[in-house]
């Protein structure tokens, strides 16, 4: 009978016995206590993903805000700010004390640097400056409990005010019509949500935080590099100096912290906590991932530098105190005296940091000339030729990397290539920046006294500056479409292919043309730039035409269709603007109230036999081709 307990076998007595409903019952609790005790485990799981997620996303879209937002006084404040190693070291304290978080602070940095609004050099202060800013945190902490009950405490950590700051940031972003107030909204969105990521992932490990046996790995190590090892790793998977520095200071109340113990434990969390920033640098600039490695080396060989330093005087002179029990103050102050020392250390070889991260990410010698910001001296607006030989050389730059990026962004698609990509990005930002600086240096000389000659000059440099940036922006829209045809894991047909690989000789004959012209100020291959893009021009129809066809057939997507027509369309822009710049260069030659418009309708209505004769060579060289492709296919 069931009402009086559970019929159960005795194996010694080989008789059934009964066994008591509540001992039962008890085995059914037991394991639904284990079962609720995975679900803890999964729910953390699934909270620090979820936070790596948000984080990473955060980051991606807040840059991608910045590269939007990212302009002459973005850039000029931010170059005041860190014009010094010093000042980036008071701009990266001050920040990092703030939003509570080193590798948040470069994280950030890293986003700068990878958008171009931030120089490599420049950001070398403002790392050293966050682990300083980071032990903000330790400081608060000796005079608040750990538990974080204190008003202040609770206000300034992320997990308080990110939440705030990405619904003010979607109010922007999503209610808002103008764009730059759009984009604060979009960068402050991704903050708040890299930091919820940030706070999801706290709440992740969190129970490895109460943990008995964890915490002892903070106590139980006397090797030093031990002691190094368990403060690196306990905060990689915390990702937090400050957390990690922060269960130390509670774990100082049993009386079993001494200096010989914390010390190591510190400099390792000033190592561990360098880590997070490389979960950044996939698909970052070369630059991008060379700040991320900053940040690495230096507290690499600053702590091992420290710790090497203090057991050298412990073995020598004696330390009296090194036995001592400390307090949440004394581990804080070691953890604030550890990082400014390690700064101090640096400040002096902060180019060694470069120099250590360009060798570990090293640019090709084309790479580092292209990279490179010109040079525009304004002391030199007492002789304007000079001034404006200078600026020449800075537009014949801009025009160099805007083709560059052009040659790089038509074979995508056909082949994805995602360093090129980031290339193609990388020297889109420097285009938009040398138009910034190249216009505004320009328009400076203009308050100068400058002759008749001189001020033409200054106008016509202004308008080849418009027209390269405008091909730089084509590029990029060419490039774009690749990634959307590679997102959509479609492709063009073969005959799609050989007409993309005509036009692509087409475009890159006509870019070199118009750069070598305008470089050499060589009018005579100024004059073959018209009778090329007009040819373009039939051969983008043709083209345009011939895959409407394959459309109407079936032989092409409408996916492959549309981004096939969009390349044509930007192809045809950028023949258009190399042109305009080849009619201002012969418009020029032939007067100062030349129209360059005039000039091209009369070689299209009223030829001379040099052009028809580069036309007839141009025709031969494109459009028999594609002749003969349309009758093989």
């Amino acid at each position: 009978m069931l009402s009086g307990g559970v019929q159960c076998y005795n194996k010694k007595d080989g008789v059934q016995g009964r066994k008591p409903r509540a001992a039962v019952l008890g085995l059914f609790e037991e394991q639904k206590e284990v079962f609720r005790s995975i679900e803890m485990d999964i729910t953390h799981i699934t909270s620090l993903l979820g936070g790596i997620a948000l984080f990473l996303y955060g980051m991606s879209i807040m840059g991608a805000g910045l590269e939007k937002l990212a302009g002459g006084k973005m850039q000029g404040v931010l170059q005041k700010l860190t014009s010094s190693t010093i000042k980036g070291v008071i701009f990266g304290t001050l920040i990092t004390g703030v939003i509570q978080s080193s590798a948040g602070t470069v994280v950030i940095c890293v986003g700068l640097v990878n958008s171009g609004i931030m120089t490599l050099t420049q950001s070398v202060g403002v790392i050293m400056g966050a682990n300083i800013g980071t032990t903000v945190t330790g400081q608060l902490i000796r005079m608040a409990d750990i538990s974080g009950d204190s008003l202040l405490l609770t206000l300034i950590q992320p997990k308080t005010f990110a939440p705030v700051v990405a619904f003010v940031g979607c109010i922007f972003y999503v209610f808002l019509r103008n764009a730059k107030k759009k984009n604060i909204g979009q960068i402050m969105l991704g903050f708040g949500i890299l930091f919820t990521g940030m706070s999801l992932m706290d709440t992740g490990v969190s129970p490895l935080r109460e943990s008995a046996a964890f915490q002892e790995l903070f106590v139980t190590m006397t090797n030093p590099m031990l002691g190094v090892l368990v403060g690196m790793v306990v905060t990689v998977i915390i990702q937090s100096s400050s957390a990690s520095v922060g269960i130390l200071q509670a774990l100082s109340s049993t009386g079993l912290v001494t200096f010989g113990s914390a010390i190591p434990i510190i400099l390792g969390a000033h190592i561990g906590t360098a880590f997070t920033p490389l979960l950044t640098i996939g698909g970052s600039s070369k630059d991008g991932k060379r700040a991320a490695l900053i940040h690495l080396y230096f507290n690499i060989i600053g702590s091992f530098v420290l710790l090497a330093a203090i057991y050298a005087v412990r073995y020598t002179i004696g330390i009296p105190v090194w036995g001592d029990v400390m307090n949440k103050s004394t581990i804080a102050n070691i953890h604030t005296l550890s990082s400014v020392a390690a700064m101090l250390l640096f400040l002096p070889f902060s180019s060694v940091l470069s120099k250590l991260a360009m060798l570990t990410v090293p640019n090709s010698a084309e790479e580092a000339q292209e990279m490179s910001m010109p040079v525009l001296d304004e002391r030199l607006f007492k002789s304007p030729a000079v001034a404006l030989q200078q600026a020449k050389s800075a537009v014949v730059k801009m025009s160099r990397r805007a083709a560059r990026n052009v040659s790089l962004s038509t074979p995508l698609l056909l082949k994805m290539d995602e360093d090129v990509v980031s290339a193609i990005n990388v020297r889109e930002n420097l285009i938009d920046r040398m138009e910034v600086e190249i216009s505004n240096y320009l328009i400076k000389m203009t308050d100068q006294e400058l002759g008749d000659d001189e001020s033409h000059a200054v106008t016509e440099l202004l308008n080849f500056v418009t027209e390269f940036e405008r091909i730089g922006d084509y590029a990029v829209n060419i490039q774009e479409k690749a990634v959307e045809l590679y997102e959509k894991e479609a492709s063009f047909s073969d005959i799609a292919k050989n007409e993309l690989q005509l036009l692509d000789s087409a475009l890159e004959q006509i870019l070199t043309r118009t750069n070598d012209a305008f470089e050499n100020d060589d009018i005579a291959l100024a004059r073959q730039v018209e009778p090329l893009e007009e040819v373009i021009d039939i051969l983008v129809e043709k083209l345009r035409d011939g895959h409407i066809k394959r459309l109407k057939d079936g032989i092409c997507s409408i996916d492959t269709g549309v981004v096939f027509l969009d390349v044509l369309n930007n192809v045809e822009r950028i023949s258009d603007h190399c042109s305009n710049v080849a009619a201002r260069l012969v418009g020029t030659s032939e007067g100062d109230d030349y129209d360059s418009h005039t000039l091209k309708s009369l070689m299209h209505h009223n030829p001379s036999k040099e052009y028809s004769l580069m036309y007839e060579e141009c025709c031969k060289e494109y459009l028999t081709p594609l002749a003969a492709m349309e009758k093989e296919a």
